[in-house]
This record gives structure tokens, C-alpha cells and sequence, in this order.
């Protein structure tokens, strides 16, 4: 029999990410085309993590495929991290390559963990660890949207180390006066 024992729970976190992630579409202040290919990249990113939340919580646990289709979906997301990771990030966002690096990397554990768990014999223990991987790489893609628009991520085991005010712009910061001085 499957057991999805942490899936609702495990995934209403990428929910709140994405609900979130809607933010950082149409934003931009800055006119270079790095920036803008970073965001859309990231921007590229969220909306898939918010496909597999849907697609994972829609899977019929009780179906005889569900399996598949559970692992199937945590192999996509684990590609879109490890995509996401390899992104080029600009030099006004490179405090957070290693955050990038980081959530790809407990993803990627996570993705290990789910199979120990789900391919065979059930393994809650392995299940349990995967869900604890994932939380970690899902609290990294927090603290990137967060970095991302302009706000100082907090939390525990999250330490900020800022730059003097004028240093960077964030994305979103000041665009309604990005706008201006480009149609003047």
C-alpha cells in the first residue's frame, strides 16, 4: 500500500512559495539583460515548483501507478533545482550562489530519499528524511525569493551580511522611477 505521509503537509510549503513567487513576475528595475534573464529564470523556476505542488497533490494515492507518478514528479523537481543551481546569478544577487547551490544539493537527497522510501517495500524512515531534505531545500528557495525582493531573510541558522545602502538594487526596488527615467 502507498503511503503519502507527509505529502500534504510537505508540499503546502511550496504553495505558500509560489502564492509568493507571483510577486517577483513583471519585476525589474534594472535594464540589464542579465537581471532580467536571472529573473526570468527564477521567475521560469517557482512556476514549476508550483506545477509539481499541484501535480503531486493531485496524484490518486490509491491508484496503482501513484508510486511512478509521485517519484516521476520528485525527478522533474529535482532537475529543476539542479537547473536553477547552474543559473548564472548577477553580481548584485551572488550572496545567494551558495544558497542556490545548497537547495539543489538537500533536493537532491530528498529525490534519493523518496525512492529508498517508495521503490520496493515502504520505508518510513527514509520518507521521514526526505521530507526533512526537501524542507531544507524548500527554506533556501525562501530565503532566494526573499533576497530576490529586496527583503532581509530571517530565521534560524540564516545570518545577513548586508552591503552600505546604494550598493545594489533589488529586484522591484524603485521601478516605477526605472520606468520614468527610461521614457525621459
Amino acid at each position: 500500500m502507498l503511503v503519502f505521509g507527509y505529502r500534504k503537509k510537505f508540499f503546502t510549503g511550496v504553495a505558500v512559495c509560489m502564492s509568493v513567487a507571483m510577486l517577483l513576475v513583471g519585476c525589474g528595475s534594472r535594464s540589464s539583460s542579465e537581471l532580467e534573464e536571472y529573473k526570468s529564470s527564477m521567475t521560469e523556476f517557482y512556476d514549476k515548483l508550483s506545477y509539481y505542488d499541484r501535480a503531486i497533490n493531485g496524484i490518486d494515492a490509491s491508484s496503482d501507478n501513484a508510486k511512478q507518478q509521485l517519484l516521476g514528479y520528485l525527478d522533474e523537481m529535482n532537475e529543476t533545482y539542479k537547473t536553477m543551481a547552474a543559473t548564472s546569478i548577477p553580481e548584485e544577487f551572488s550572496g545567494i550562489s551558495d544558497i542556490a547551490v545548497e537547495a539543489s544539493d538537500y533536493m537532491q537527497m530528498a529525490n534519493e530519499c523518496y525512492h529508498f522510501a517508495y521503490d520496493g517495500d515502504y520505508d518510513e524512515e527514509n520518507e521521514f528524511l526526505a521530507y526533512q531534505y526537501y524542507g531544507r531545500a524548500n527554506s533556501r528557495a525562501m530565503v532566494m525569493l526573499q533576497v530576490l525582493h529586496g527583503q532581509v531573510p530571517e530565521g534560524e541558522g540564516i545570518t545577513v551580511t548586508t552591503q552600505e545602502p546604494g550598493e545594489f538594487t533589488p529586484i522591484g526596488e524603485n521601478e516605477t522611477e526605472a520606468e520614468t527615467e527610461t521614457e525621459e
